[in-house]
C-alpha cells in the first residue's frame, strides 16, 4: 500500500524546482502572504535546522534571530505560496538535525562556511 501511495505522489504531485540545501545552510525563503484581497511577498532568512520527510510531505525548518528571540518556521516543500529559495551560505555541520543550535548564543552560534 505504501508503494502505491509513493507511486501516486511521484507521478501526480508537481515538484517545484528548488536548489540543493541541507542542515547548516543559510537560506532565504520568499513566500506569498494573502491579506484580504491583496497579496505580498515576504522573505524569511535563517539557518536550516533540519529537513524531514520525503516526497510530497517533505518539510524543512529554518531558525533566525529576531533581536534576542529565536524564531523558527517550518515550511512544506510543496507549499503553493513558496515563490523561490536562495542559498546564501553553505554551512559545515556534522549532523542532519542541528537542534543543539538552539542553545548557542553569541560567537558560539556561528557555523563555518563549507568550501565548494
Amino acid at each position: 500500500m505504501e508503494d502505491l501511495v509513493k507511486f501516486v505522489q511521484d507521478e501526480f504531485v508537481a515538484r517545484k524546482e528548488m536548489p540543493e540545501f541541507s542542515a547548516g545552510d543559510t537560506i532565504t525563503v520568499y513566500y506569498e502572504i494573502k491579506e484580504g484581497n491583496k497579496t505580498r511577498t515576504q522573505f524569511f532568512r535563517g539557518v536550516v535546522i533540519q529537513r524531514r520527510g520525503a516526497g510530497a510531505t517533505e518539510t524543512f525548518t529554518i531558525r533566525k534571530m529576531s533581536g534576542t528571540v529565536g524564531v523558527e518556521r517550518i515550511f512544506p516543500v510543496n507549499l503553493p505560496a513558496l515563490q523561490k529559495i536562495e542559498v546564501n551560505k553553505r554551512g559545515k555541520v556534522r549532523r542532519a538535525r542541528i537542534f543543539y543550535f538552539r542553545g548557542l548564543t553569541g560567537k558560539k552560534a556561528r557555523i563555518k562556511e563549507r568550501r565548494s
